[in-house]
């Protein structure tokens, strides 16, 4: 019985500072991985957020570049018919498109969502300004609808975009 007496009293304070042991080490581990984990994302936000940064700032470059009054004056040329300027507009428009697709990694889906509905419209606006054109007319009948048609609007389709990527610019500073 004594030995097992000195036993117990042997082993409760060993026990007592094993498991005081293992809760420091333990609060040790913890701290030391929460340091980690706030220094990978600070170290992710230096390399993400001019990423960022470069994809607002070529997606607003895309939507001035789609905007129909700059991509009328860049795209036409005298020698287009009707026909052709349509084309060739909607064209210019999907390879700019296809050639930012990639952004949509870094943007939020909302303003995504709002550039692909900006390009549908000038698609739209060019279109329905082709369909009351005659296609074998000259380019700047064309052209002339199109203002048209702009006129017509309260706002042209690539603005709302482009002022709800600015305002989620400025909300990242």
């Amino acid at each position: 019985m004594e030995l097992v007496t000195d036993l117990i009293k042997i082993l409760l304070p060993a026990a007592a500072v094993l498991y005081a042991m293992y809760l420091t080490v333990r609060s040790f581990l913890t701290k030391d991985f929460e340091r980690r984990l706030i220094d990978i994302r600070i170290k992710n936000n230096e390399i993400v957020l001019p990423i960022r940064l470069q994809a607002y700032e070529r997606m607003a470059l895309f939507l001035e570049r789609i905007s129909p009054h700059n991509l009328v004056m860049r795209v036409n040329e005298s020698s287009y018919n009707a026909y052709e300027l349509q084309q060739r507009l909607v064209m210019e428009i999907r390879e700019e498109y296809n050639h930012n697709l990639s952004q949509q990694v870094y943007m939020s889906d909302q303003a995504w969502e709002l550039i692909k509905n900006a390009k549908e419209e000038v698609i739209s606006i060019i279109n329905t300004a082709a369909s009351n054109v005659p296609s074998e007319a000259k380019s700047i009948e064309l052209a002339k609808m199109i203002f048209e048609k702009l006129i017509q609007r309260p706002e042209e389709p690539t603005t709302r975009a482009l002022k709800f990527l600015k305002n989620e610019i400025r909300q990242s500073f």
